[in-house]
């Protein structure tokens, strides 16, 4: 589980709309990565979704009355606002947010954003023609004006039977924006990092290509944690069928050569490339401007090494870090590709067992130490470990 939700305080409002139902999947998963959750709801969206539901997710009390109980040390709504990291509204609709751009408290949910000195974010949800209309766009900007993260609203079929803008984002993307806003001040906050993820593919013709088996998993739970630490983070990736990160630059790219370019353009001012994808090592020579045909008889085809990014990518400054997936003798191939592409930092995996799992067992090598293996476990939690890795040598050369 990512670390940047682990004991962090998040307030979730929801309010009445029918898109109340999605941010039951988010509470889930806030719970599940470790956040404590306090749910505040209007009145209008009990009729959506149960505070007995929000409150059998969290363990935690549900408010939905500006009046509550005080016990003890604990001042009802205020300390609820008062006490969190990060406070997400969702969703938002147009009446909550005309309220929060003018300060408005008469729920349960304007009334803790105003006693809530943290961060927000906020979902609009609501009618294409709600969300277009002046009034609404005028509460917008003077929300962002304020500093609110506001996420979303998606283009799609709406309540109404409307196909347009106006969908409350998925959970996924909120859980994105979430983690963005919870790492601005992290460990890499103000560091430029760049990170290669998924497999190229090589052509052989129009449609066809030579390419292998990364899903692009591990690339893509780096570019994610380095954005959870606050850094400034570019994914270049090769085709896979994973989501764009929430808050991550990315470049879309197919061949090898696409990807030199890409990192070439990418690392000018970069403090770090973690070089993750699977790029092919060979190409086919000559690319057939049409299908090839079967009945043209057996295929024979000359390849040709592609350019070593790693190897070809150098600038002062910038620390580099590479994988080797091998299927034998891994730590004596590991360490000639250490040495000979001038790494900082190499994550050895066995390719057979790693490429399209959701698990990895990595084997950490530096030059002039010993490897350091570490246990399988989830790609989110190796990303973790690599950026630790990654800070440790940023502070040894800060330090020298």
């Amino acid at each position: 589980m990512p670390r940047i939700l682990s004991g962090k305080r998040i307030v979730v409002g929801v309010t009445g709309g029918i898109a109340a139902y999605k941010v039951v999947e988010l509470v889930r998963r806030l719970v599940r990565m470790g956040a404590v959750v306090d749910v505040v709801m209007t009145r209008a969206a009990t009729d959506f979704v149960g505070p007995l539901t929000f409150q059998a997710l969290t363990r935690r009390p549900v408010q939905v009355t500006t009046i509550g109980v005080w016990e003890g040390e604990q001042a009802g709504h205020v300390t609820v606002g008062a006490s969190a990291d990060l406070m997400v509204i969702a969703p938002a609709t147009a009446d909550v947010l005309a309220k929060l751009a003018h300060g408005l408290a008469d729920d349960a949910v304007t009334l803790t954003a105003l006693a809530c000195p943290s961060p927000l974010l906020v979902a609009p949800a609501m009618d294409h023609h709600m969300f277009r209309h002046p009034a609404t766009q005028e509460n917008l900007a003077v929300l962002r004006a304020r500093g609110v993260v506001i996420v979303g609203p998606g283009f799609g079929p709406l309540a109404s039977g409307l196909v347009g803008e106006g969908r409350m984002v998925e959970p996924d993307e909120l859980l994105g924006a979430i983690r963005t806003v919870l790492g601005q001040r992290g460990t890499l906050a103000g560091r430029r990092v760049v990170v290669t993820a998924g497999p190229t593919r090589e052509p052989l013709d129009p449609v066809r290509f030579l390419s292998n088996h990364s899903s692009g998993k591990m690339g893509y739970a780096l570019a994610e944690v380095a954005r959870d630490r606050g850094a400034q983070t570019t994914l270049v990736t090769g085709p896979t069928c994973l989501a764009v990160p929430y808050g991550v630059s990315t470049v879309a790219v197919e061949t090898a050569a696409e990807m030199l370019d890409a990192v070439a353009e990418a690392t000018r001012s970069a403090d770090v490339l973690v070089m993750c994808a699977a790029v092919a090592d060979f190409r086919p020579r000559t690319v057939a401007p049409e299908k090839l045909k079967k009945r043209d008889g057996p295929l024979l085809l000359e390849l040709e090494p592609t350019v070593d990014i790693l190897a070809t990518v150098h600038r002062r400054g910038l620390l580099k870090v590479g994988f080797a997936a091998e299927t034998e003798r891994f730590v004596e191939h590991a360490r000639e590709k250490l040495t000979r592409k001038g790494l900082d930092l190499l994550v050895l995996n066995d390719a057979r067992r790693t490429m399209g799992a959701d698990s990895a067992q990595v084997t950490l090598l530096r030059p002039g130490r010993p490897p350091e293996r570490l246990p399988e476990l989830p790609k989110e939690e190796v990303a973790e470990l690599i950026w630790d890795a990654v800070e440790a040598l940023v502070k040894e050369r800060l330090s020298t």
